[in-house]
């Protein structure tokens, strides 16, 4: 039996439309989702997240998929998505499929929020890596190997026409895009200007650093939670505190979860705004959550944030400070 070599996703850095047009470029939609490589092999998928997490448990309905190779091993890269009574992907709507491991729970969710995992590259077939092709050859590969199913699927890619594609994303009410250049080989584990996302909706991973008690129906559990990212060296910054969005099943699951990572001193490189750290309670800067918002602001900070959820599939150094939307109307978008 081939054994298959383990890979790290490739990941794309954020970009704009300016940068990515032309016959040279393929695109692709953005789902909003829970990055995954599926390793198929032996009759069985296993399900690797972003951060090198065996997550197979949580999503039994994708097992089905081992079937799609016509029993040949293969590592593919996708996202899984759980999709709303609308027919678009929604996150809220996979929240509780992410943290869920108990088999009775997991084949409830199953049945009432069940997934589809996109398939959008292969990155080894059999007992060949496919990295090293280009785009336009995997993509070909991934077609012609995996047979699409109820829950699995290969999205179509645009030739060129990215901002058709992103005007299109937009009516769908979908994330945005990843153009991705046709000659490029896949970079495992590497952040690329050759696969470029231009995003509709501002959204970021941040770490969770601290948080601040609540007043009034938030008494005795969270009022708001401080968040960082980290910058080019390294280090934690502050870029600011959410307090919307959070439902209380979400508020009671984050105090669970914080009060034990309490430590006595801030965990960021710089001070805290004095009134946001009044109060503060200061965390290790271990779990990862994301948040939508409007804008950033002149110093860094994020604007009218809005929980969305915490990110298990993602590790603290995921969160970076270059992955901030500039204010709008600034110059560059990447």
């Amino acid at each position: 039996m081939v054994r298959l070599p383990a890979y790290a996703p490739m990941l794309a850095q954020l970009g704009a439309l300016t940068s990515v047009q032309g016959e040279d470029w393929a695109v692709e939609m953005k789902w909003d989702g829970v990055r995954a490589l599926a390793y198929v092999e032996g009759g069985a998928v296993r399900l690797m997240s972003r951060n090198g997490k065996d997550i197979t448990p949580a999503y039994p309905e994708l097992q089905l998929m081992a079937g799609a190779t016509d029993r040949r091993a293969a590592v593919i890269d996708g996202e899984i998505v759980a999709f709303d009574e609308a027919g678009r992907p929604s996150f809220g709507a996979l929240q509780p499929r992410m943290h869920q491991r108990n088999p009775v729970a997991v084949a409830e969710l199953a049945r009432a929020v069940p997934v589809t995992f996109m398939a959008f590259d292969i990155l080894h077939l059999d007992e060949t890596p496919t990295v090293g092709l280009p785009y336009s050859e995997r993509r070909r590969l991934l077609e012609s190997v995996l047979t699409p199913g109820f829950r699995w699927q290969v999205p179509v890619s645009f030739p060129d026409h990215a901002e058709r594609a992103l005007d299109s994303s937009r009516r769908l009410g979908l994330e945005g895009v990843v153009c991705k250049r046709l000659n490029s080989p896949y970079r495992p584990g590497r952040r690329s200007a050759e696969w470029t996302k231009i995003k509709n909706v501002s959204a970021v991973e941040v770490v969770i650093g601290g948080w601040r008690p609540g007043g009034g129906r938030r008494s005795g559990t969270i009022g708001s939670l401080l968040l960082g990212a980290h910058d080019e060296r390294g280090r934690l910054r502050y870029v600011g505190h959410v307090g919307t969005g959070f439902t209380q099943a979400m508020l009671a699951d984050l105090h669970q979860r914080l009060a034990p990572l309490e430590r006595p001193a801030s965990p960021f490189a710089e001070p805290v705004p004095r009134e946001h750290a009044r109060d503060a309670r200061w965390t290790e800067p271990v779990l990862v959550g994301e948040v939508q918002y409007a804008e950033v602001t002149g110093d860094g900070l994020l604007r009218h944030p809005s929980w969305r959820g915490l990110r298990p599939d993602r590790s603290p150094a995921d969160a970076v400070t270059s992955e901030l939307l500039p204010r709008r109307g600034d110059a560059a978008a990447g």
